[in-house]
């Protein structure tokens, strides 16, 4: 029998299934959630150092049995860098044991494999299922809508992930994701006002361009059916959420999930706007994004996580590169689990001026208040003075109201957190590369840093830009 064999692999998931029920409907007790990530540690590194070449010599030397979640701190970091040198060597087991291959875009570094198990399915699953629940109560009671699901399926979890969940909820749904050659936003547009589409499931960035190829096929996004964005793949912040409800007034944004190929669903989204840590399924730190010193249990740091599934691809104290803000989940949340906020990459601190930012922090300094925003670029040059010049180009609806005050609100906020030069240009010729945040990076689509040449993400956002033209 292997170790995602069928008999071991049904106790698990009864086990898991009734662990994660009372965690969702508010019945399980602290007690029972650490006596359950004890359990399931220990469980992951016997697996681990039992399967995986990797974990065997990474972990040599470790009393297993000895590790408990409070002294997890002392086992070694497992970094990207590792896995993309150890590659197959990282799996706990053959890869004919997992149910199914994906692995990641390859975008920054080697395409890393990440095949997903039944265990890892069925446990991943499970949080975006719950959300969704309350999700779509909340927003439509008991009727069932059309769901369009706006992303990739071939090696990617994406398409399998909601189809799964849909079907767990008896959702009709369409894949329509316009990059496909086999759909467009002609297509996708058509469908999602034929069939009365009013959930759509995308990359934040595709809200906006979907409603721009809206305005240049035809289509008014008010007379569209769409009623919940459901976004995932790279920072929304609030600001960004508040515009995209102008761009779409009769929508709003709210979080699917949060995740990754190497790692599932981390955290899955509230009607709030919140992320819940998944936490039956992860042990999470923080920890300094520059030396890796831990920060304790809540704060902003570098999120580390171990994986608490023993299935076929389980990962300890893995740094996520993604910098975040954790906090318990306040009193009468909707959805359990500490919250978490993501703030951006670790590398994708943006020095200018006099400050370095953080991508949420210089999103919502460009989006604040504004409206009817169908994208935005940040240009950075060095100005004759030596220090910095932004250039902020900003593709407003026709008929946004007062568009020189939007500008000198974007340049005080900018000066405010900077000191630097800015100024603001109204175009509705935005490059195509901010399109593509979720497939490269947020900052490689929507910062041009002209201070530099151009780095490894920043070449190929640019390369798969033509990608995302809405006159497809």
């Amino acid at each position: 029998m292997t170790a995602d064999g069928t008999a071991g692999t049904d106790a698990f998931l009864a086990a898991h299934r009734r662990i994660s029920d009372s965690f969702h409907d508010g019945t399980l007790t602290e007690r029972a959630l650490a006596d359950w990530h004890a359990e399931r540690l220990t469980a992951v590194l016997r697996h681990v150092t039992a399967r995986s070449p990797f974990y065997r010599r990474h972990l040599a030397g470790v009393d297993i049995e000895a590790v408990t979640p409070a002294t997890l701190g002392a086992l070694p970091f497992t970094t990207k860098d590792d896995l993309r040198r150890e590659m197959y060597d990282v799996l706990s087991g053959p890869l004919a044991d997992a149910r199914i291959y994906y692995e990641t875009n390859g975008t920054t570094g080697a395409a890393t494999p990440c095949p997903r198990g039944a265990r890892d399915i069925a446990a991943s699953n499970t949080a975006v299922e719950q959300s969704w629940r309350h999700l779509l109560r909340t927003r439509f009671g008991d009727r069932k809508p059309v769901v369009g699901l706006m992303g990739p399926s071939e090696l990617y979890a994406f398409g399998d992930v909601f189809t799964d969940v849909a079907a767990t909820l008896d959702l009709c749904h369409v894949k329509i994701w316009p990059e496909s050659p086999r759909v467009g936003f002609k297509k996708a547009l058509r469908l999602i006002e034929e069939l009365g589409v009013e959930v759509v499931v995308c990359a934040p960035a595709l809200c906006l361009s979907l409603a721009k190829a809206a305005l240049h096929h035809g289509h008014d996004p008010a007379a569209l059916p769409v009623k919940l964005f459901l976004v995932l793949g790279e920072i929304c912040t609030p600001q960004f959420a508040a515009n995209v409800s102008t761009v779409w007034p009769q929508a709003v944004v709210r979080p699917a999930l949060y995740g990754s190929q190497e790692a599932l669903c981390i955290a899955s989204g509230a009607d709030s706007g919140a992320l819940h840590l998944s936490s039956p399924n992860y042990l999470a730190e923080l920890v300094d994004p520059d030396t890796g010193a831990p920060l304790g249990p809540y704060g902003t740091g570098e999120l580390v996580l171990t994986m608490l599934i023993d299935g076929i691809k389980p990962l300890i104290r893995y740094r996520t590169g993604d910098l975040v803000r954790l906090t318990p989940a306040p009193p009468g949340s909707a959805l359990p689990g500490p919250v978490v906020e993501v703030v951006g990459r670790a590398g994708d601190r943006i020095p200018l001026g006099d400050g370095l930012l953080w991508p949420a922090e210089l999103e919502a300094a460009v989006l604040t208040d504004v409206r009817g925003c169908l994208g935005y670029q940040v240009v950075v040059d060095s100005a004759p003075d030596g220090g910095d010049r932004v250039t902020v180009r900003m593709d407003l609806l026709p008929g946004t109201a007062r568009p020189d005050r939007v500008a000198a609100a974007v340049t005080a906020r900018l000066r405010e957190r900077t000191g630097a030069h800015s100024t603001v240009v109204v175009d509705t010729d935005i490059d195509p590369v901010t399109h593509t945040g979720s497939f490269v990076s947020w900052k490689a689509a929507r910062v041009l840093d002209r201070r530099s040449g151009p780095d490894g993400a920043a070449r190929t956002a640019r390369q798969v830009a033509h990608r995302y033209a809405i006159t497809t």
